[in-house]
């Protein structure tokens, strides 16, 4: 182990375990989170402007956050989305684009209905009743589901609350700016129920997965050094069974 070769790998093990040290140090320094979102800071109505811009991804804190906001509807853009529930009973979404500024648009769960002809009723209601006044809507904001494959049946319907298949089909679209998450709207309108929206589960200020990652890097710290000296020792003994083969030899 004195010997040059094996002083010269163990630096370099000194060198891969230092790495190694700062990536959980990296770890467990985003593992607890020294400056948590106040308890109920959901709960507090802030404008939609303040707390997003059209285009970006929602931050985990600001999921559920209650926002106001106020636009005109776009007629002919009020759609259904299916498999909605509200207290665990499956239904159906009415939702609609709300033009909050001269090209920008957010996606908007109005209200809920228990079977496809309310939903689809409300729909038709909302999009005769659409004539360009200004509404206010307040809600919580909403991470965008994401698409999804429709079933090969029903081509059209829609089961994730999607802005971006919303998108697809609505109105009046070019050169639009867009907010990736929805709003879920706390009253409901043209009849349908309110949607079941609660407050979400305060976070906690500890990332367990962070915390494992720092453990993982620490094991591989370690492992360094037990690869430097498990490669010496075979080294060694190498040369220990190599000097007793050419003794045996040479008798």
């Amino acid at each position: 182990m004195l010997r040059r070769r094996w002083i010269g790998m163990l630096l370099l093990c000194l060198v891969v375990a230092g790495v190694f040290a700062w990536l959980g140090q990296w770890q467990l320094e985003r593992a607890i989170e020294t400056d948590p979102p106040p308890a109920g800071v959901t709960e507090q109505v802030q404008p939609l402007t303040d707390v997003l811009e059209p285009g970006e991804y929602l931050p985990e804190p600001l999921v559920g956050q209650r926002v106001e906001t106020a636009g005109t509807w776009i007629a002919d853009d009020f759609l259904v989305v299916s498999h909605r529930f509200n207290d665990g009973i499956e239904g159906y979404w009415v939702t609609g684009q709300l033009r909050v500024a001269e090209r920008t648009s957010i996606a908007v769960a109005i209200g809920w209905a228990p079977d496809r002809a309310s939903a689809d009723a409300a729909a038709a209601a909302l999009n005769d009743e659409a004539d360009g006044a200004e509404v206010s809507i307040s809600g919580r904001i909403i991470s965008d589901e994401g698409p999804g494959v429709p079933p090969h049946a029903e081509p059209e319907r829609m089961d994730r609350m999607s802005t971006a298949a919303l998108l697809s089909r609505w109105h009046d679209i070019e050169e639009l700016d867009v907010y990736r998450p929805y709003l879920a709207s706390s009253t409901a309108l043209a009849g349908l129920d309110d949607i079941d929206s609660p407050a979400p589960e305060e976070l906690s200020p500890v990332n367990w997965l962070n915390i494992f990652y720092a453990v993982e890097w620490a094991i591989f710290a370690g492992f360094a050094f037990y690869l430097w000296y498990r490669l010496a020792k075979d080294a060694w003994e190498r040369e220990v069974e190599e000097f007793e083969d050419a003794q045996a030899a040479s008798v």
